[in-house]
């Protein structure tokens, strides 16, 4: 088994991915059962705490990727996801269960999803993402949080002292589970973009191919175990808030902070398929909630199948 060896890339792979999925399960526990212990709900929950945590791969990947690799790694790994969250993440959750959405997810939440979405589609259009671009990202990031932050509140102020006797207290466990699962991770997240760069660049296919497919939907695995598991416990309110909370911060503090760092480089291809692939997940993901607010079997299965059609006409 030598270094570089397709075998060594797999095991990185599997390793990495196991990681990721680890990690995740920790840092969502973790950080759910502290988010619940001061009394956020469910939806809240799962836009905020849950998608930002699950987000983190993504980040890692993306960094990693743009850093010593190509920038079309990071680019690749975030569209991919995204679509990959909308086609497959709540697609399988609802042909689990339907899913009901929440009032003020869709009204507060799906909007900035939308404008996360549009963003990323107008600014790379000129073929690049630069420094100007990620301070635009990371401004609407401000706007999001300030937003979450000011429905956070009126959720506080609302609740009762009887309620607040009857919420968890936070527990030194869940510290110690939010600190494991960063750790595991930055770690999974190395292995990941390591063993998938390498194997699929010596078989020859492109970075943004193993951005769009492996790396996506490795980092996506996350967002799908969180709401998948959700979605079987009838909490339908958390697995949507995971999809659209992490579609947000993909955009926004993902790309935002990696263009930052390194410009990104658009290429056509992206701007012919990739962005308009996003752009009609994300139309008819909201068109899916908006009618009856709900996401039914049938819309799942829409979904899921639209996303086989998304990767099937990604192969070269």
């Amino acid at each position: 088994m030598l270094p570089g060896s397709p075998l060594v890339e797999l095991l990185l792979i599997a390793g990495g991915v196991a990681l990721l999925y680890a990690g995740a399960e920790l840092l969502v526990s973790g950080a759910s059962d502290l988010a619940l212990a001061v009394g956020l709900k469910a939806s809240t929950v799962g836009v905020t705490v849950v998608a930002f945590a699950t987000t983190a791969p993504e980040l890692f990947v993306s960094l990693l990727g743009a850093v010593t690799v190509s920038t079309d790694i990071g680019l690749g790994a975030i569209v991919g996801s995204n679509v990959a969250n909308v086609g497959l993440v709540l697609g399988v959750s609802a042909l689990i269960r339907p899913l009901d959405v929440s009032d003020t997810v869709f009204r507060r939440h799906v909007p900035f999803m939308v404008l996360a979405a549009l963003l990323l589609v107008g600014l790379g259009w000129d073929g690049r993402i630069g420094l100007v671009d990620g301070v635009v990202l990371l401004a609407a990031l401000i706007g999001f949080t300030a937003a979450v932050l000011r429905n956070v509140q009126q959720n506080q102020s609302a609740i009762s002292e009887a309620e607040r006797d009857e919420m968890p207290d936070a527990k030194a466990r869940d510290v110690a589970a939010v600190v494991g699962g960063i750790v595991a991770l930055v770690l999974g997240s190395r292995w990941l973009i390591d063993g998938g760069e390498s194997l699929l660049s010596a078989a020859g296919f492109s970075d943004i191919f193993i951005g769009l497919t492996v790396l996506a939907l490795g980092t996506s695995l996350p967002e799908l175990a969180a709401s998948v598991v959700a979605a079987v416990r009838g909490e339908a309110e958390f697995s949507v808030g995971n999809v659209v909370g992490s579609n947000i911060y993909n955009v926004l503090a993902v790309i935002g902070i990696v263009a930052v760092v390194t410009p990104i480089g658009v290429s056509p291809a992206v701007r012919g398929f990739e962005f308009p692939a996003l752009l009609a997940f994300t139309a008819v993901a909201v068109g899916m909630m908006a009618y009856g607010e709900r996401i039914t079997r049938v819309d799942g299965a829409v979904l899921v199948v639209g996303y086989g059609v998304f990767v099937y006409l990604l192969l070269p």
